[in-house]
């Protein structure tokens, strides 16, 4: 009998965790409406460089507990800045992973993205969503998606489980509205394991329809899906809380929320 409530006690702990997505900052592509995707690595513009400071001064209070970045030098520069400014980035190491980096978009990269708009019109398609030729399918990118987030839950799994608790499942509850303004710390206070993600536009779009569509993350009331699924500005925000469980040795998601998406009010004038 003391057996069976010792394991009933076990699986009722759960370690809850911040992921934080940030889109890199502007670069002269970006400013000029061309692609860039995978072979072109430019780096940030004047103006990338201070959405980059305007979003490390707004997090610079958010305690992070890990940084993964994609290995493209845009993605790189605005994760180094936002570690900068951060009280609680002084002893994180940033783990580079080409597992984020921005979508291959074949022949269209250099080319201009209303090309592509009208590509994907002419094929019955919308954008991003649309493959030119040489370029990665949607199930690729979330394929890619799918083994980065399996090889973070392992890791923030190992590395803080310790400070598992209590698993609630009123403490996953998405709030009321999903602001485009807020305070920097809006869901994850209190919450000990907070990762902080840098990658790409198109990217976080693939990888924030994967939480909707097929790992049922609850949204916010009043979530416009088309917004959900459009584009992020450069440096906006899209933060998540995931609930972790662990069967033998290895850890599962056994819950996803959306705090908000794609919030930029730390870069307007």
């Amino acid at each position: 009998m003391r057996w069976y409530s010792v394991v009933k006690f076990q699986s009722m702990k759960a370690l809850r965790f911040g992921l934080t997505l940030v889109r890199h900052g502007e670069t002269q592509y970006n400013k000029e409406g061309l692609l860039q995707g995978q072979a072109i690595d430019a780096p940030l513009s004047e103006i990338g460089l201070q959405q980059a400071e305007a979003a490390g001064r707004y997090l610079k209070d958010v305690k992070f507990s890990n940084v993964f970045v994609s290995d493209m030098l845009r993605a790189q520069q605005t994760a180094e800045t936002i570690m900068k400014h951060n009280n609680s980035c002084s002893e994180l190491q940033m783990a580079s992973d080409p597992l984020l980096k921005e979508i291959s978009f074949g022949i269209a990269e250099g080319g201009r993205v209303q090309d592509v708009k009208e590509m994907a019109k002419a094929a019955g398609r919308s954008f991003p969503g649309f493959t030119p030729p040489g370029g990665e399918t949607q199930e690729q990118v979330k394929e890619r998606v799918k083994e980065f987030m399996e090889k973070m839950l392992q890791q923030i799994g190992n590395e803080h489980w310790h400070l598992q608790g209590e698993d609630k499942a009123s403490s996953s509850d998405p709030p009321e509205s999903s602001p485009v303004e807020g305070n920097p710390d809006d869901g994850v206070r209190g919450v000990p394991v907070h990762a902080l993600v840098v990658s790409h536009g198109a990217y976080m779009c693939v990888a924030v329809r994967y939480f909707v569509e097929e790992l049922h993350c609850s949204l916010p009331q009043g979530s416009d899906k088309a917004h959900m699924f459009s584009l992020s500005p450069n440096t906006g925000l899209c933060r998540f809380i995931l609930t972790l469980r662990k069967e033998d040795d290895r850890f599962k998601l056994s819950g996803i929320c959306c705090l908000f998406i794609h919030r930029g009010d730390h870069v307007k004038q």
